[in-house]
C-alpha cells in the first residue's frame, strides 16, 4: 500500500546517520507493524467516511502535521510555500507585517518577536501576542492557502488583527499596512563619546558582515576617539541563524568555544568555535536581554557571560536552547526537527532556562510567556538557576541608558 511505503520510507531516512555511526550508537529499532497498521486504518476511515471528501495528500499532510506538532513546540511540517518563506525570513526580505511567527496552534498565531521598523513593531504588535483573526476571519493554520500566509500581501494593503494579549481582559484590534520588509538586522550608533551602542533585531546571514560594516562606519564617524564600552542590545531578538551569531562573537572573543550542541544521534554533536582576534580590545560589555530575547541571542548571551566577556544586563531570556534541522522532501515540502540541545562553553544548557541576567532590570515591564510555557516544551535536563525571577520583555530606551550607566559607574540605575 502507497501510504505504508511511505511511513516506511519517511521512518527509514531519518535514522540513516545512526547507521554510519554505528560504533558509537545503537541501531535504530524497526518500526512496530502493529502501529502502521492502525495508522493506515485510521487513514482509510478518514477516506471513505470524513463528512467531506479528502484527497490522499490531504490526509497524508495532515498526519504528518500531527506527528511533528504532538511531539514539541518546535517541530513542525512545512509546505513548499512555508518552506520557502523561511528561507525569505531567513534572507531577510518578503513583504508582509514584519513578524516572527508560531504557526502550531491550529485556531492562533504566536508572535515570537516583532522585528524592528516594521510595520507590526509600528502597530503595537509584542512579543507573546497572539492574532486570532486576520480581516474578521479566524485564523486556521490549518489551511496551508489561509494563514498565516494571509498577513503576507501587496504593499499599501491592510490587515486587521484581532490580538490576544496577556494582562488584556478583552481582544485588542490592531491595523497593520503591509509594505516590502528588508530588515536590516544591525544598527549602531555613538551614545556619547567613546560608547557604542549596537542593536541586533535578528540573526540572518549578513549579520555578521553587517555588524563589521557598522563598526567600521562608527570608527570612521569619530576618528580617534578611544572605544571606553560597547552596549549590545538583543531584546526581544527571536534568534535566526546559529553561523552569524557565532561571527558576531568573534568580535569579542578571542579563539575559544561560543556554543555546542548536544543530541541522541552522534552526528547531531558539534562544536562552534570563534576565530582568533577581537576588534574591541577588551574594553567592557554590557549586553541587554529580556523575555523575548531567544534562540542564537541567547547562544551569544551565554557565550559572552560564560567567557566572563560581558555583563548580561536585563531580564531572564526565553529559553529556546533546542536545534532543529530543516529535512527536505521530493515534493518540495520539508520539515523542522529537533535533533539536539545548545549548551554555552561552561556546559550550562539553554533549553528552558535561559540566560540568566548578572543585572536584573526592572521597570516599565510586562509578564511574558517563555519557553517552559509552551505545551509539550522539551525539558531542562539540569536544574541550574530553575527558580530564577522569570522573564519580562523590557520596552523602550530607558533601558540603553540604564546599561550605559552600569559601564560607565559599575552599576545600573534603578
Amino acid at each position: 500500500m502507497r501510504i505504508f511505503a511511505a511511513i516506511v520510507l519517511l521512518s527509514a531516512t531519518l535514522p540513516a546517520t545512526a547507521a554510519q555511526e554505528k560504533a558509537k550508537t545503537p541501531p535504530a529499532p524497526s518500526v512496530p507493524v502493529d502501529e502502521i497498521r492502525r495508522f493506515t486504518q485510521v487513514f482509510e476511515a478518514v477516506r471513505e467516511s470524513y463528512v467531506d471528501a479528502l484527497t490522499d495528500e490531504e490526509i497524508m499532510q495532515a498526519g504528518l502535521r500531527g506527528l511533528l506538532l504532538d511531539i514539541d513546540p518546535h517541530s513542525s511540517y512545512l509546505s513548499a510555500k512555508q518552506a520557502r518563506d523561511f528561507e525569505d525570513l531567513n534572507d531577510g526580505g518578503y513583504a508582509g507585517i514584519g513578524i516572527e511567527s508560531d504557526e502550531r496552534d491550529p485556531t492562533r498565531i504566536r508572535v515570537v518577536a516583532p522585528f524592528d521598523d516594521t510595520p507590526a513593531q509600528r502597530a503595537g504588535l509584542r512579543a507573546g501576542d497572539y492574532i486570532t483573526a486576520i480581516n474578521g476571519v479566524p485564523v486556521n493554520n490549518e489551511d496551508s492557502s489561509a494563514s498565516p500566509e494571509r498577513l503576507r500581501g501587496k504593499p499599501g494593503t491592510k490587515a486587521v488583527l484581532t490580538v490576544l494579549r496577556q494582562g488584556e481582559k478583552s481582544p485588542l484590534t490592531i491595523t497593520v499596512i503591509r509594505e516590502v520588509i528588508s530588515i536590516q538586522s544591525v544598527k549602531a550608533r555613538w551614545l556619547e563619546p567613546g560608547y557604542a551602542y549596537f542593536r541586533i533585531s535578528a540573526f540572518q546571514g549578513d549579520t555578521g558582515l553587517e555588524f563589521r560594516r557598522q563598526w567600521q562606519n562608527l570608527q570612521t564617524a569619530a576618528p580617534g576617539v578611544k572605544t571606553k564600552g560597547v552596549v549590545l542590545d538583543l531584546r526581544s531578538n527571536p534568534g535566526g541563524l546559529v553561523n552569524a551569531a557565532v561571527e558576531v562573537a568573534d568580535a569579542f572573543l578571542p579563539e575559544a568555544v561560543v556554543v555546542s550542541t548536544k543530541g541522541r544521534n552522534a552526528l547531531a554533536n558539534s562544536t562552534y568555535y570563534s576565530k582568533p582576534g577581537e576588534q574591541f580590545n577588551g574594553v567592557p560589555v554590557a549586553v541587554l536581554i529580556d523575555a523575548g530575547s531567544a534562540s542564537a541571542s541567547e547562544i551569544l548571551a551565554g557565550a559572552l557571560q560564560d567567557h566572563k566577556r560581558a555583563t548580561i544586563i536585563g531580564s531572564r531570556s526565553f529559553g529556546k536552547g533546542s536545534v532543529q534541522n530543516i529535512i527536505r522532501l521530493d515534493n518540495g515540502d520539508a520539515f523542522k526537527l529537533t535533533t539536539s540541545r545548545y549548551y554555552t562553553p561552561n556546559d550550562r544548557s539553554i533549553q528552558a532556562q535561559g540566560i540568566v541576567p548578572d543585572v536584573l532590570l526592572s521597570g516599565n515591564a510586562r509578564a511574558e510567556v517563555t519557553e517552559r510555557d509552551l505545551p509539550k516544551h522539551i525539558k531542562a535536563d539540569a536544574t541550574d538557576d530553575a527558580d530564577a525571577e522569570p522573564g519580562v520583555v523590557l520596552l523602550g530606551e530607558s533601558y540603553i541608558g540604564k546599561a550605559l550607566a552600569y559601564l560607565k559607574q559599575g552599576k545600573a540605575l534603578p
